[in-house]
This record gives structure tokens, C-alpha cells and sequence, in this order.
């Protein structure tokens, strides 16, 4: 593959700036410095303005950014977008969607240059959209591009079963097309580290917005002897620090933090939680889990798949009380702590570690080519 040309459009508005605001820089780039070792070039087609080339320190020589090259608004430039840059998009042998969002413009580039398409959904779409409750043109729109998308590929990635199903049935995809590739974790560096525990410390990680069930973990632990540390931001920031106020909770905000901080702060805790409605396929429940520490996750779809109650983690229901519950439980029990500890980073190993993922995903790319 060395002769290779590897094309990866970003999310429609997301930067390489925007990753690094959200401490997802290091993780998110790591697969493809790792891919650059196999391919001759990867363009990176992102939505950031030429302060975008800053990162080209970060990167392999042949690994080039292609920032936004005009002040178009972003849905037009997410259409004109292969047309900026034609000249890499005819070199391209292989195009891949970093998210469905966007993917438009991956689906255009195909038909010009004839590349392999790669289309990956790190979620499902139309199936997240359907759960917040969007519009009825909103969902038209939204089903129409991911039938596009979907009908353009010559390879659809699924991060875990659930989506793969939905996709499946909704849009009578041909299961030949359909590969499952699971979000990975860099086990060395998320690992169990010698540093000291703060006793009753339970740490979330991840955006702050309804998805999370992040009112319901706070008047969970409100009445607790424990403390909350809460990392990330997002739209319910500032209404979450006002309920936290008026519980009077035990609850910090600390922003998002990089990547390579998070391990040490992983291993301080006693107790990761995860009390989302619904998930993808969490990377922060992955690279917790990776750290050997004891989580709770929720069991809803992309959770209730990863964790085994008891086995790896435990599950619980997304109400105050079961949450509570299963706070209690967990940090009552050391026993429970080391087993379920134990069975994470195994599983984590065993499934989920990132020179196995990066394999998977080279294997859909030498199918193309030979």
C-alpha cells in the first residue's frame, strides 16, 4: 500500500483545532500517524482555516492538511469541498468518512475520482437524530444523505452491532458491505499507574449535554459522602453548575483536559461512571476500563454490550435511585471493585487494544486493493 493515497473527510465544521480544544487531538490522530507507515500520502480534508497547518508538527511528512480554503458557509463548502481540491481528490485511491456528517462530500469526491469509498459511522446518525427528537424535514434530509452515503460505499463501518442492525433493516443494506471495527484504546497509555487513590472519588468524563443523564448522576450523589469530578463541557454546562448549587452536591468542573492527562486522572478515582440514556461506542468507558478501575455504566444501548454485570463492570438503570444504588454498592464492596477492575482491563486487551484495531482496518484496505 505504500503507492496508496489515503483521503479522510472530517465531520462537516470539525477541525483539528476543535479535537485539541476538546482534548481529543492525541487519540484521534494516533490511528492515522500509525496508517501513515502503510500509505504513501493521507489528506486530511478538515473545516479549519490555515491555522490548521500548526498541526502539521504533530504529523508524519505524508500525512498533509487540507484546511478550509474560503469563507463559504459551512454546509456550501461541505458540498464544493472536492472541488478545492480536485487535484488530491484525483490522486486518492481510497476516501474515508470520519462520521456520517459530511459524508456528502466523500460521496461526491467517489464519483469524480472513482476511489474507493469508506464510509464509517462512528454512530449512527439517523438513529441518534430519531432519539433526540429532530424535526420531521430534519429526519427527511438526514435520510436521504445517510441513503446516499450508504448506497455510494464500497465499504460501510459500524463501531458496534446495534448500529450495523439499524443501518441493516432501515436501509436494506446487502450484509457483504457491513463491517464491524470497534473504537480502540492505547492500553499503554491508559493502564492501571502507581499513584494514590482518593478514597469516594467518582469521575465522569464526556460532553455535557442530555444524552449524558448528567441531572440524574448529580441528584444521585447529592446526598453521598463522595466527590464528583466532572470532565468536559458542553451546551448544559452552565445549567448543571446551577443544579449542583441548589443540591448543594459534591460535584467539580473541570473543563476538558488533554488526552495524555486523563490516565492519572483515571487512576485517582475510586469509580468511573458512565449514566448515559444511549451511547455509540464509548471511548471514554473503553480507556477507563483500560485503567483497571471499577465502572458503572447504564444498561442502554452501546453500554449494556460492553459491560458484563459483575464480570468487567456494572450495569445499572438510568434512574436517581438505581444509579445511586449502584454507586453504594460498588464503592462499598473492595471485593467487587478488584474483580470488576480486573475483568475491564482484560476485556480491554483482549478486544479492544489498538494494534488489533489498527489490523482490522488495514484489512478492509488490502481488500480493495488487491
Amino acid at each position: 500500500m505504500q503507492s496508496k493515497t489515503l483521503s479522510l473527510f472530517f465531520s462537516k465544521g470539525m477541525s483539528l483545532k476543535q479535537w485539541d480544544d476538546l482534548g481529543m487531538l492525541e487519540r484521534e490522530i494516533l490511528l492515522y500517524k500509525e496508517l501513515s507507515n502503510h500509505f504513501g500520502r493521507i489528506y486530511f480534508f478538515t473545516y479549519g482555516d490555515n491555522n490548521e497547518m500548526k498541526y502539521q508538527k504533530y504529523l508524519p511528512d505524508n500525512i498533509r492538511i487540507c484546511p478550509k480554503v474560503n469563507k463559504l458557509p459551512l454546509k456550501l463548502y461541505s458540498i464544493l469541498l472536492p472541488f478545492f481540491y480536485i487535484k488530491e481528490i484525483r490522486r486518492s485511491d481510497i476516501l474515508k468518512t470520519n462520521q456520517m456528517s459530511g459524508s456528502w462530500a466523500a460521496v461526491l469526491a467517489s464519483w469524480i475520482s472513482g476511489a474507493k469509498l469508506v464510509v464509517r459511522c462512528g454512530y449512527e446518525w439517523l438513529e441518534v437524530m430519531e432519539r433526540r427528537k429532530y424535526s420531521f424535514w430534519k429526519l427527511k434530509l438526514a435520510t436521504f444523505l445517510e441513503s446516499l452515503a450508504y448506497k455510494s460505499a464500497d465499504i460501510i463501518v459500524f463501531s458496534n452491532e446495534a448500529d450495523k442492525e439499524f443501518a441493516r433493516k432501515r436501509f436494506g443494506l446487502s450484509a457483504d458491505t457491513l463491517v464491524i471495527i470497534p473504537n480502540f484504546v492505547n492500553s499503554e497509555l491508559f493502564k492501571p499507574i502507581p499513584v494514590t487513590k482518593e478514597k469516594n472519588r467518582i469521575i465522569f468524563v464526556g460532553k455535557l449535554e442530555e444524552q449524558k443523564n448528567i441531572f440524574q448522576l448529580i441528584e444521585a450523589i447529592s446526598i453521598l459522602q463522595v466527590r464528583l469530578i466532572i470532565i468536559g463541557n458542553g451546551s448544559l454546562r452552565g445549567a448543571l453548575e446551577r443544579f449542583v448549587k441548589e443540591k448543594n452536591a459534591p460535584v467539580e468542573f473541570w473543563g476538558n483536559i488533554s488526552n495524555s492527562q486523563l490516565p492519572e486522572e483515571l487512576n485517582k478515582s475510586e469509580l468511573f461512571i458512565l449514566p448515559s440514556l444511549y451511547e455509540g461506542h464509548p471511548k471514554v468507558l473503553l480507556e477507563a476500563m483500560s485503567c483497571g478501575l471499577p465502572c458503572i455504566g447504564t444498561n442502554v444501548k452501546g453500554i449494556g454490550t460492553i459491560i458484563e454485570h459483575e464480570k468487567n463492570g456494572y450495569l445499572c438503570e438510568t434512574k436517581v435511585e438505581a444509579i445511586r444504588s449502584a454507586i453504594e454498592k460498588v464503592l462499598n464492596d473492595s471485593k467487587l471493585q478488584a474483580r470488576i477492575g480486573k475483568g475491564a482491563r482484560d476485556t480491554v486487551l483482549s478486544n479492544f487494544g489498538f494494534q488489533k484495531i489498527v489490523q482490522m482496518e488495514l484489512n478492509v484496505y488490502n481488500d480493495f486493493i488487491q
